[in-house]
């Protein structure tokens, strides 16, 4: 096969990806308000299951964090709830940072319409990562794998941080979350959506990225049940890994590989 020919190739396989995803921004953005909000709500309460079996990991682990079989099996739990979420269809923000934004840079939505899918997304994500940290703080002294300290532990890894981390920190899991979402798109089959799932998922879980949703939930454990965090730690945290993954998932995929895609091709 010529250069050409293999040019052209991977140019339709890349628009066929991004058609995907601007069929996909636009759907989402035609949805109901409350359709948008239970969906995203189904994504907090989901999300949590992977900061929950971190504290599961550091509780029955003798490793802590440091120690390299311990950061891996953290790692691979971390992305747990993200498997849930994500093959199973449920709305994430960190994920619409990328397929919302295509539609408008296609001049096909409007920065209106993007907001509202944000917003309607985000609040739902935020609110089902509170109830379930407070069921399973509900249930955790009955539950017997779950040390407390070990919220604590966790929440500390993500709020010991100055501001400008937690943004820069945050732009980088909002990368990854974008690229993940252009790799699931592209992928063909579950076993391989499984499988980016799990290393990019883990990927930011190994670098303890601050990913605003799944971080969430871990920051608010630690809330609960720790004195040593603040609503004010809380506060920052949220506000700049927001900030951050936004700008991340926005800038880095879908501004880049939309303009590299049109710009590629007749």
């Amino acid at each position: 096969m010529s250069d050409s020919e293999t040019d052209s190739t991977e140019q339709m396989t890349s628009r066929n990806i991004l058609g995907s995803l601007l069929e996909s921004g636009l759907h989402e953005m035609n949805r109901e308000r409350s359709g948008l909000l239970l969906s995203g709500l189904s994504a907090g309460l989901d999300i949590g299951f992977g900061p929950l079996m971190m504290a599961v990991v550091l509780t029955l682990s003798p490793g802590t964090f440091g120690d390299l079989s311990t950061e891996l099996l953290l790692a691979s739990v971390y992305s747990i709830g993200f498997m849930f979420v994500i093959l199973g269809r449920s709305e994430l923000f960190t994920e619409h940072t990328t397929l919302a934004v295509i539609p408008v840079l296609d001049r096909q939505a409007s920065v209106r319409q993007l907001g509202r899918l944000w917003g309607l997304v985000y609040v739902g994500n935020i609110v089902g990562g509170l109830l379930f940290t407070l069921l399973v703080t509900l249930l955790m002294p009955e539950l017997g794998v779950v040390d407390p300290a070990a919220f604590e532990t966790i929440a500390l890894k993500l709020v010991d941080h100055d501001l400008t981390w937690l943004f820069v920190g945050g732009v980088f899991a909002g990368w990854l979350m974008g690229l993940l979402a252009w790799l699931i798109t592209a992928a063909q089959d579950t076993t391989a959506r499984i499988l980016l799932v799990l290393i990019v998922t883990g990927t930011i879980g190994l670098l303890h990225l601050p990913h605003s949703i799944a971080g969430n939930v871990e920051v608010l454990f630690g809330l609960i049940v720790s004195s040593a965090i603040t609503p004010a730690d809380y506060v920052g945290f949220l506000v700049l890994a927001t900030l951050g993954n936004a700008f991340g998932g926005a800038v880095f995929v879908a501004l880049l590989k939309y303009g590299h895609v049109v710009r590629g091709a007749n």
